[in-house]
């Protein structure tokens, strides 16, 4: 009879427990709601990321500006935090204002750009303008002229700068050869063209140069050149200098600007150039540079587990980003959306089981290295990872998420509460079949995690009141602003966030990882 007494105690006390604990995480996921509503911060933290630092590329003012403000949140809020050192650049680079205009009988502003670990220009900067040679006898009659000019270059800008690594030296030295050949067989074309006028077949259509852009830019830069133009599509897009940043020293840094210039104005002073008509190009650049190695850092912020402290939630987005615009979305609305998740839980007076890790990457842009240092350091915490959730999709609204068929019971509920936070975006809970393993790491922070098995399920994202918005339109280009980001999907996005992030950390186990990746 009293054996039968104690087990109905105990069934009685962890079902009152689990009644407790079932009851506390209601009440925060309501105190998330509520305060994700009435007194929502993601667009503020956006503000300040992009109008306070603007562009955050690592080596730069700005992004390490933006880890300290960063660590500052957190620790105001309360969570553990660090920055923690994830590499290095050779040299630092920081962006200040940009002009330029055509001074002529029909003066006009430029539009244009300059990729990151480029030159400016010193100071003020006038000069004509000459379009670049093709082979080495157009080089030798314009040798003179090209001291002081601007060169417009071939090809359409893909964002990176012109390459003069040694390698590329090289590959323009066989092109050169190539259309010497080429222009002593149109000299020849030429003379028969003039000798056999009116005959059938006649005249004969000139043979093309390779293009290759920026052909002799060594030899044009030795013979003084301001710098080269190149056409771009619109909006513009400029990266960095990824083929020689790893060789750079202050002693030998880039020092002809890369210009980019919008495609409509390339084309008429193409134009006039080619009319060799009188005017001029003006440009003030100002590209600055720090002595290296300049460190950078993730920002990585704890709210440590109370009954499984050694086992991982992982919520990650990128700080860094490209500096032509200010990182408005890639991935301003990421961090933004991950920096109030995490107040929202404690400001709830959340105590998940698990751990909750919220990384700010450094270097994504330049390859993932701050979550491939990360994770390389960091190797015996992967196996207890029970996900790593990503925002770098852009400002659009979660709208779903898909799980394998083993995580389905776990996520049913997670799903449920989503849909009830806001009548205008609906939730679904999708099934997904298993996907291969990747090899390397690819896209964003959360392939950095893939690749040694860790699950990185992620809301699917979706517009559905028509915002349109575009991420071919901001990605990596000038108009990546504050004023792309869409405020109720931000506010939205870091509710489900910090209820998601809540409900898989108090799991009674880990996500199960079978099914997820195919078995090899």
């Amino acid at each position: 009879m009293l054996k039968n007494i104690k087990f109905v105690l105990l069934i009685f006390t962890i079902f009152s427990t689990a009644t407790l604990i079932n009851a506390q995480n209601n009440l925060v996921n309501n105190k998330i709601i509520h305060i994700g509503k009435y007194d929502n911060q993601t667009m503020k933290h956006l503000d300040v990321l992009c109008n306070r630092f603007g562009g955050r590329l690592i080596g730069s003012a700005g992004y390490d500006n933006a880890a300290e403000w960063a660590k500052f949140k957190f620790e105001e809020w309360g969570l553990e935090v660090e920055l923690d050192e994830a590499g290095e650049v050779p040299v630092g680079f920081n962006r200040g204002p940009w002009f330029g205009r055509l001074i002529g009988d029909k003066p006009m502003q430029l539009h244009f750009a300059t990729p990151s670990y480029t030159s400016g220009t010193q100071g003020v900067q006038r000069g004509h303008v000459l379009i670049e040679p093709k082979n080495q006898s157009e080089f030798n009659s314009i040798k003179k002229r090209l001291n002081g000019a601007w060169v417009l270059i071939s090809g359409t800008n893909s964002g990176w700068p012109i390459d003069f690594s040694e390698n590329a030296t090289k590959k323009r030295d066989s092109i050169k050869k190539l259309n010497d050949i080429i222009a002593q067989k149109n000299r020849k074309i030429s003379t028969e063209n003039w000798y056999n006028q009116g005959k059938p077949n006649y005249p004969k259509d000139f043979l093309s140069f390779i293009e290759e852009p920026a052909l002799f830019y060594k030899e044009m830069c030795e013979a003084g050149i301001l710098g080269i133009i190149q056409s771009s599509k619109i909006p513009l897009r400029v990266l960095y200098d990824r083929k020689n940043i790893d060789n750079m020293t202050f002693e030998t840094l880039p020092t002809v600007p890369d210009i980019k210039l919008d495609e409509h104005q390339y084309s008429i002073i193409e134009q006039m150039a080619k009319e060799r008509r009188y005017f001029q190009l003006e440009f003030d650049i100002r590209n600055h540079f720090k002595i290296g190695p300049v460190k950078h850092h993730n920002v990585i912020a704890k709210i440590i587990g109370s009954e499984f402290p050694d086992e991982y939630v992982v919520m990650g987005a990128h700080l860094d980003a490209f500096d032509v615009a200010a990182g408005g979305v890639d991935d301003g609305s990421g961090v933004s959306v991950v920096m109030e998740a995490a107040r929202l839980l404690m400001k709830s007076g959340a105590s998940p089981k698990r751990t909750i890790i919220f990384a700010l990457f450094s270097g994504e842009e330049f390859g993932l290295l701050g979550s491939l240092s990360w994770v390389k350091r960091n190797h015996d915490k992967l196996a207890n990872i029970s996900n790593m959730f990503n925002r770098d999709g852009g400002p659009t609204v979660p709208m779903s998420i898909s799980v394998t068929e083993e995580m389905k019971e776990d996520f049913k509920p997670i799903a449920a509460l989503i849909n009830t936070i806001n009548p205008d975006f609906p939730f679904e809970l999708k099934i997904r079949k298993p996907s291969k393993k990747p090899t390397k790491a690819r896209g964003t922070d959360a392939g950095s995690f893939a690749v040694q098995g860790v699950p990185t399920v992620n809301f699917n994202l979706g517009d559905p009141k028509g915002y349109n918005f575009s991420y071919g339109e901001i990605w990596h280009t000038e108009r990546d602003l504050y004023t792309k980001s869409i405020p109720e999907y931000q506010n939205h996005a870091s509710i489900a966030t910090a209820i998601m992030l809540n409900e898989i950390a108090n799991l009674n186990h880990l996500l199960p990882r079978e099914g997820y990746f195919i078995k090899e």
